[in-house]
């Protein structure tokens, strides 16, 4: 595989972190751009890249840690949840964050994520650790969760509520979703793609957005059909099979960025 190849497989990949970590497609992607520009500015950076996917997100790291990019949204991207975003990355997303996501999101060994973080082993685990006692003190919210798997969506239940979060209702269907925001717009959405009847999570989700502004957390077995950068892609997408420290990473992070609503 040449090199060309390589980064492009990984490519998806990065973005997906990119857009986790900012909250913010066009701000994760600008990240990216950035550090592609890096790559091809720096021959001994671009040699590094045959080493895999370690060294590209350890470049992206290096630009992400160097400066703060400012990007103008596209016509029609703006939104609530992209607001708060930007607001939140003044103070750039902590580095427990980063190394939470780089081990469960990206599923990194705590050596590696120290490889590109320039941390050693020990530094990391303490990271991870303090991110998840801040998942522990994150504030309340409703959730609601679009899975046609009853064991997945029952495991998604005990996860969540085990955040300290309501589950405000279960759906298998895009009609089923619908009668559930009927009674009370959620503060958090976990969806799957593929839905019983044939219906689809994304025009679940496109009907609950209609309504109003609200995280939404993709948990799918075929990351790929939006992993395209043909359309906006979703900001938090975890593959299954997934690990719940993957899930509370994506959580964390969405809650990060203020855009759920809070139970009174």
């Amino acid at each position: 595989m040449s090199l060309g190849e390589q980064v492009s497989a990984n490519l998806p990949y990065l973005r997906r972190y990119a857009r986790a970590l900012t909250g913010s497609q066009a701000t994760g992607d600008a990240f990216v751009r950035a550090t592609l520009e890096a790559v091809l500015a720096d021959e001994a950076l671009k040699a590094s890249l045959s080493e895999g996917r370690v060294q590209l997100y350890r470049a992206f790291n290096s630009v992400w840690s160097s400066a703060y990019l400012e990007v103008t949204e596209p016509v029609g991207a703006s939104s609530a949840h992209e607001a708060a975003a930007h607001d939140r990355l003044r103070t750039i997303t902590p580095l427990n964050r980063q190394a939470l996501l780089l081990t469960s999101l990206e599923d990194f060994s705590l050596e590696q994520t120290g490889e590109i973080m320039d941390l050693d082993r020990s530094a990391v685990e303490q990271l991870v650790a303090e991110a998840v006692a801040e998942i522990d003190r994150e504030t309340a919210t409703s959730v609601l969760i679009i899975e046609d798997e009853p064991l997945i969506s029952m495991q998604l239940e005990d996860l969540v509520s085990g955040l300290g979060h309501q589950i405000c209702g279960t759906a298998a269907t895009r009609t089923q979703a619908q009668e559930v925001v009927a009674q009370g717009q959620p503060g958090l959405v976990l969806a799957d793609i593929q839905l019983a009847d044939g219906s689809s999570g994304l025009d679940a989700v496109d009907d609950i957005l209609a309504l109003g502004s609200v995280p939404v957390i993709f948990i799918t077995a075929y990351p790929e059909r939006l992993l395209t950068g043909n359309r906006p892609e979703p900001t938090y997408l975890v593959t299954k099979p997934f690990q719940e420290a993957t899930v509370k990473a994506a959580i964390s992070q969405a809650l990060f960025f203020g855009s759920s609503r809070p139970l009174t």
